[in-house]
């Protein structure tokens, strides 16, 4: 489909008020009729230019490395690729995993021209008020990669099936710890104000219930890889360090799990799952450290949220074809892309995340992991 930019015209009328009361001199040296049109209709009615769309992207948090390294980037050369100015007219902030700052944020990109609003909100409750403000000002908000609940002021949810995220993670350590009965796992689960990390939860626990003993379960707040790690200790000293897996809803909790159990002189490790696909998740997968990550495609992620929100700022029909599904928010279904998530084990690194370009070779196979690059056959 052809794209084109949508160009308003803004008509400028002139209002001529007549003065009441005695004329002066001055006041009537001119027939009013002389001084109405003075000046040439064409000048009068001149259109003001067309704004130029602007598209805003707020991402939620630094602490998880994929949005700097990988969303904001692939989410920028797409739009480029498009034509879109991104210098002069992408909006760009990250809340750094606080919802009042990213509240702000989204009101100055309103103030500033958004006319169209990426959002993925620290917390998907709060960022309802941004979805409304945007509504009440004509802008549509893409709920990109985790869902703003409890309004009908979201236009699109582009994500993953997270639900799945959490079933991949959880087949994942049940292949692990095939053999073992009634093995005693810990939950190492995302932040309470992710809603992502409630489908994550939901979807591991619909696999491992029933299967395991659970060993403890904890909510780390912000998604922080230290307080995993600090809930990863109280979980070794009530269970004696007795532990024969952790389920660890990502990378960054995930390491945060292993460097406790190193500290505490667990080995060999228990097979750890994680879920993003980070660098250092892949070569702790290579070196034996991590069972298993759960890859997402954020690169089409992005370049799709890229492609919806150039189709909204400029005045392009979404095809049809785009959205393959609905999503419930609590108030409305949203209309949905929703990706394919990936379960990634030593076995396919090769053929997943390297295979796409997610990560190179040279990226992975740094001196300290260059061995076992080698036996997994990664060049």
């Amino acid at each position: 489909m052809k794209r084109i930019w949508l160009v308003g015209v803004i008509a400028v009328a002139a209002l001529v008020m007549a003065a009441c009361g005695p004329a002066t001199p001055a006041a009537t040296s001119a027939p009013a009729t002389e001084a109405a049109t003075s000046a040439p209709a064409t000048e009068a009615a001149t259109a003001a230019p067309a704004a130029e769309p602007k598209i805003a992207i707020l991402l939620p948090e630094t602490k998880t490395a994929r949005y700097e390294s990988q969303d904001l980037p692939d989410f920028k050369a797409k739009l480029k690729e498009l034509g879109f100015d991104v210098d002069k007219n992408l909006i760009y902030s990250n809340a750094n995993q606080d919802a009042a700052a990213q509240q702000q944020q989204a009101e100055a990109a309103l103030t500033n021209g958004a006319t169209v609003l990426v959002l993925d909100p620290v917390d998907s409750d709060a960022a309802a008020a941004i979805a409304d403000a945007a509504k009440a000002k004509g802008v549509p908000v893409i709920s990109y990669d985790r869902l703003i609940k409890g309004t009908d002021a979201v236009t699109y949810y582009l994500s993953f099936d997270n639900e799945q995220v959490g079933k991949l993670q959880g087949e994942s350590l049940l292949a692990a710890l095939a053999g073992k009965t009634n093995p005693t796992v810990v939950f190492i689960n995302g932040s309470p104000t992710d809603n992502n990390a409630t489908l994550f939860k939901a979807g591991a626990h619909s696999v491992l219930d029933g299967k395991i003993t659970l060993g403890a379960e904890f909510d780390t707040p912000d998604w922080s890889p230290d307080k995993a790690q600090d809930e990863m200790t109280q979980a070794l000293t009530k269970l004696n360090n007795k532990v024969d897996g952790v389920l660890a809803a990502n990378d960054g909790t995930g390491g945060g799990a292993i460097a406790a159990m190193k500290a505490a002189g667990v080995s060999p490790l228990p097979p750890v799952t994680g879920q993003d696909a980070e660098l250092a998740a892949i070569q702790r997968i290579l070196a034996g450290e991590q069972y298993m990550t759960v890859y997402k495609a954020i690169k089409a992620e992005a370049e799709a949220a890229a492609t919806l929100a150039f189709d909204l700022a400029t005045g392009v029909d979404v095809p049809a074809s785009m959205v393959n599904g609905k999503v419930n928010n609590g108030k409305v279904d949203v209309p949905s892309v929703l990706l394919v998530p990936v379960a990634v084990t030593k076995d396919n690194i090769k053929d997943t995340v390297v295979a796409d370009g997610f990560w190179k070779a040279s990226d992975i196979c740094t001196a300290d992991f260059a061995a076992a690059c080698t036996a997994a056959g990664i060049k």
